[in-house]
């Protein structure tokens, strides 16, 4: 005979309860209609648990001798916003005014849960007016654009710690990327870089480690990003994986003197596309293939040779650019075919600039460079809760690092 499973004593409650809620009404729809009983029950547990703190407060059970010169002293009305509309609560007080309850502090109006709901749909891309419209919809309850803009205002101070945060002393990769972003200043928009750097640390997770806005895009403000990585505690990069921006492999290598810079071969295969007729890309881009493809360095430069020699009166400009930056391209020949895609395309901090393409195109222009770095930091939090365990494959790439780099990932 089998052992009976034990009695989950906590959904034996639950389940009572809402036996007992639904005896209460009619119909269950009635539950979570805009006045239905389920905001009254809220209301009420509310109340209990703002009881049993006084009770804690001032040492005796209502309706007990006071055990002090403290005592009861009736309560104050409060209107309470949550995410099942306005509650209406009754908030004890004690005669000397020391209480201070913690569930609905002193001039606390939301509930938590209500300013969660708040960052989730400002995460998800939803405007101000939608989220109004959302929470009159679902919950009949009224909601400032004041009161919006409060709420997402007090993530500003989270994101400067977490922007300021101290980081690891040593990334195995570290990829830079920058996207574009329209912000509206004073009654014009113009465009702005978020800079972004992805880092994957030693136990091959993945980490945005800063996001920086600036004007446009260039190699001596990667150096600035990379100095206050430096500042913030990292020592080392193994290896850096970025686009082909003039003069960013130097910046790179200003700041980190051994890192070992990698072109994005995506990148670099996009941008050679884009001089080539939509017909022939196919064509072109597997003759591209056979170079970052190949097994050894000696046979990418033999298919170099042949891209050279079929297309290179077509493509000057093609065969100019491979050969120009043949340098960073051919870093990742040095790792076996298993792990050369973790090293040799910035896809992971793409995968990042999507989702927030995704959010930040149904915004349109963003009203400051303090409504981008909330929504953006928002956005990060939401996306990372969908990312990986860890890299593909990265215990074998982590062994070829400790081989390829001797001694530094001790650090």
């Amino acid at each position: 005979m089998s052992p009976r499973k034990p009695r989950n004593l906590q959904a034996d409650t639950t389940d009572a309860i809402v036996d007992l809620l639904l005896k209460q009404v009619a119909d269950p729809k009635e539950l979570l209609q805009p006045d239905g009983l389920l905001k009254t029950l809220m209301g009420r547990v509310v109340e209990r648990c703002l009881e049993s703190e006084l009770t804690e407060h001032l040492g005796y059970e209502k309706g007990q001798e006071p055990v002090a010169e403290n005592t009861r002293n009736g309560s104050t009305n409060k209107t309470l916003k949550t995410t099942v509309g306005d509650v209406e609560v009754e908030v004890p007080r004690d005669r000397d005014g020391t209480f201070q309850p913690q569930l609905v502090k002193k001039y606390q109006r939301r509930m938590e849960s209500f300013d969660d709901r708040i960052l989730g749909l400002y995460a998800r891309g939803m405007s101000v007016r939608d989220i109004q419209d959302y929470f009159k919809e679902a919950y009949g309850a009224e909601v400032s654009p004041s009161l919006i803009s409060r709420v997402t205002d007090e993530v500003l101070a989270d994101v400067e710690e977490w922007r300021n945060r101290r980081l690891d002393a040593v990334y195995p990769i570290l990829y830079l990327d920058g996207m574009v972003l329209k912000i509206r200043e004073n009654g014009h928009v113009i465009n702005r870089i978020i800079y972004i750097a992805l880092g994957i640390d030693k136990r091959g997770q993945k980490d945005v480690l800063g996001i920086w806005l600036a004007d446009n895009e260039g190699a001596k403000f990667w150096l600035q990003v990379l100095t206050d990585l430096k500042n913030r505690g990292v020592e080392d990069i193994l290896i850096a994986c970025c686009d082909g921006l003039k003069g960013f492999p130097q910046a790179i290598e200003a700041a980190f003197p051994r890192v070992l810079v990698q072109t994005c071969i995506v990148h670099m295969v996009r941008n050679s596309l884009a001089f080539v007729r939509h017909q022939d890309r196919k064509e072109v881009g597997a003759a591209l293939k056979a170079i970052y493809s190949a097994d050894t360095l000696d046979q990418a430069k033999g298919a170099l040779d042949a891209f050279e020699a079929s297309y290179g009166k077509m493509f000057p400009i093609i065969v100019k650019s491979w050969r120009q930056n043949w340098d960073i391209i051919c870093p990742f020949f040095r790792f076996p075919q298993d792990i050369r895609r973790v090293i040799y395309t910035t896809n992971p901090i793409e995968a990042v600039n999507r989702q927030l393409r995704k959010v930040l195109k149904t915004k349109g222009a963003l009203p400051s460079t303090d409504a981008a770095m909330k929504l953006i930091w928002l956005t990060l939090g939401r996306a990372k809760t969908s990312w990986t365990a860890s890299v593909p494959r990265w215990d074998l790439a982590l062994q070829q690092f400790a081989i390829h780099f001797d001694n530094r990932l001790t650090l």
